[in-house]
């Protein structure tokens, strides 16, 4: 859930609380991509492939920008370095 601050800006709760925000460096918004795919917990991301992960978020939401594709990587690498 979202909160707008003062300042206008919003600021995503449940991304930011997320185990994704764990990962050394992760980006807010690669919490929210993997949020927004139904995958809640670093574990689901062991075996996938981080290619087949954000072609499915970019059906999603065609918006999303490609420099996020590095943090895909990252969380696959992570979850399956544990």
């Amino acid at each position: 859930m979202s909160v707008r601050k003062k300042e206008g800006k919003k600021v995503d709760y449940a991304a930011l609380n997320s185990p994704f925000m764990h990962i050394p460096n992760m980006d807010v918004r690669a919490a929210r991509m993997f949020l927004d795919l139904g995958i809640g917990e670093i574990y689901q991301l062991k075996g996938r492939d981080p290619s087949a992960i954000f072609a499915e978020a970019k059906r999603k939401r065609p918006d999303i920008p490609p420099e996020l594709f590095k943090f895909v990587s990252k969380a696959v690498e992570f979850a399956e370095s544990e």
